[in-house]
């Protein structure tokens, strides 16, 4: 158990971290991913967030961190809109530093139904949008990770991650969403998207919603998927994203038992 919770980060909003999970993380060395959402940015001072940082750095578990989403639009092509998503996510990277994070998970939130006959000028606004956090991320040490979420194929993410063309820029593939929203096959999103990942959401669904079971309890092809990266030396890091605590030791179980993890 010990070997698979020292491969990977576990997703948990920083509220419950700091409220209630804190001594089990320390306890179990279990390496967080933190979400930090709108809610936890309004609720809590710059000295919470160093405070629990300070005892993860203490107890030395590396830290990831998935950022503020909700209603944020970093292409929008309204520039107040846009404005107050950059004010939110800087929030976020101004606090960032207290956890030396490997990664910064963020959502690039292109929607073809939103974005009808706009995409290039969402393309350019996304583009001005990271490259502001880009260099913020590479001073701390850290990458920023674009996530797919609804996108049916990958053609929009990957003129995003090319045009933004930055080692401190990569693409966090997640396999539920994948799995839940992509009409392009996988083989399609290896291709296009390979040469980009530096992280992975890992969990499982059985392709018609988001269900966010543990890993092996659907049917998104993870040995299919993890060959593929081992076969080209590829090495993310890798984050489990369980929506409770069962969830989380069902995840490690599953890991442990199907040895998907053995070369990571």
């Amino acid at each position: 158990m010990q070997e698979i919770l020292k491969k990977v980060q576990f997703h948990i909003p920083f509220p419950l971290l700091r409220d209630k999970y804190l001594p089990l993380v320390l306890r179990e060395r279990i390496n967080p991913e933190i979400g930090i959402t709108f809610k936890a940015l309004d609720r809590f001072q710059a000295s919470d967030f160093a405070e629990v940082a300070k005892a993860l750095r203490d107890a030395g578990l590396s830290v990831t961190i998935h950022g503020p989403f909700m209603d944020l639009r970093p292409g929008a092509l309204d520039p107040m809109i846009r404005k107050v998503t950059i004010d939110r996510l800087k929030q976020m990277f101004d606090l960032a530093p207290y956890f030396r994070p490997r990664s910064i998970v963020c959502h690039p939130s292109f929607d073809e139904r939103y974005y009808v006959s706009t995409e290039e000028e969402w393309l350019q606004n996304s583009v001005d949008t990271w490259k502001r956090f880009a260099g913020v991320a590479a001073d701390m040490g850290a990458r920023i990770a674009l996530e797919n979420i609804y996108e049916k194929e990958p053609r929009q993410l990957h003129r995003l991650l090319t045009a933004l063309d930055s080692p401190h820029i990569r693409f966090c593939f997640d396999t539920g969403h994948f799995n839940a929203f992509s009409r392009a096959p996988l083989e399609e999103w290896l291709e296009r998207m390979g040469p980009f990942i530096g992280q992975l959401h890992i969990h499982d669904n059985h392709g018609a919603s988001d269900e966010h079971l543990p890993v092996g309890e659907g049917n998104f092809p993870f040995p299919v998927f993890l060959k593929y990266l081992r076969d080209r030396g590829l090495r993310p890091i890798v984050t489990v994203e369980a929506h409770s605590e069962k969830d989380l030791w069902r995840n490690v179980e599953n890991l442990q038992a199907t040895g998907l993890l053995a070369d990571f």
